[in-house]
């Protein structure tokens, strides 16, 4: 059962989680179009209709568990298709899709950061106070969870992006055996989960969103210290 914390930041995180997976998905459609790949476009999936992006375990099952647990906010979409044989340039094309979906996110991050600070800075409206108090916190989980995203997707854990330019600095023969651990990607994610190893490496993520909020922070929605904390688990 959700708290009623647990559940207030469900609600507040949720348009902007969902938003922001199909952001990077989309993300990467559009990068492989211009590397000269169609197979998103001819497939209907550069599209902000979230529908068309839903994957019943990573955007709906995963995000529930990780909230309760405590973990932090994390999502995926469905992946959008492509086909690098398309690419004019291989090797170039794959670093720039796989890198497009990630850009997205830490720009989205960036702007939010600044929604968050002119909505605590502008005057409040009486009739409009609740509505901005809102509005305000939505974006400051939107810095929280877009740096969390940018962060998790550069695990180099096949097939998750970060994946795709490591495999590029090791010798061939170890790229190859490298990108067969997708087949268990799913697995090792699972197992990460389970470690403090995953802690460690969104570190990053949370001490960046602290440092971006912070500065935005006057007038803050109450949530706030639950954004700043780690895994969004109360001060």
């Amino acid at each position: 059962m959700l708290d009623s914390l647990s559940a207030q930041i469900f609600l507040l995180s949720l348009p902007v989680l969902a938003f922001s997976i199909v952001a990077h998905e989309v993300a990467h459609g559009y990068a492989a179009l211009k590397q000269g790949d169609d197979t998103a476009l001819m497939l209907g999936r550069l599209t902000f209709n979230p529908l068309k992006h839903i994957d019943p375990f990573m955007t709906i099952i995963f995000p529930i568990v990780m909230l309760l647990v405590h973990g932090p906010v994390l999502a995926g979409a469905k992946p959008v298709p492509v086909n690098p044989r398309k690419y004019k340039r291989f090797r170039r094309g794959d670093i720039i899709v796989s890198l497009a979906g990630i850009a997205t996110n830490i720009a989205l991050a960036l702007i939010c950061t600044v929604l968050v600070a002119v909505l605590g800075r502008i005057p409040v409206i009486p009739s409009a106070e609740s509505t901005q108090t809102l509005l305000q916190a939505m974006m400051g989980w939107g810095v929280v969870i877009n740096l969390n995203l940018a962060m998790f997707n550069l695990l180099p854990v096949p097939p998750l992006d970060g994946s795709h330019v490591l495999k590029y600095l090791l010798p061939p023969g170890w790229a190859m055996g490298y990108q067969r651990v997708g087949f268990y990607g799913i697995f090792i994610l699972l197992l990460f989960l389970n470690t403090r190893l995953l802690i460690w490496w969104m570190t990053p993520a949370f001490v960046a969103a602290r440092v971006l909020l912070i500065g935005g922070a006057q007038g803050f929605a109450p949530l706030l210290p639950h954004v700043l904390a780690p895994w969004g688990a109360g001060a």
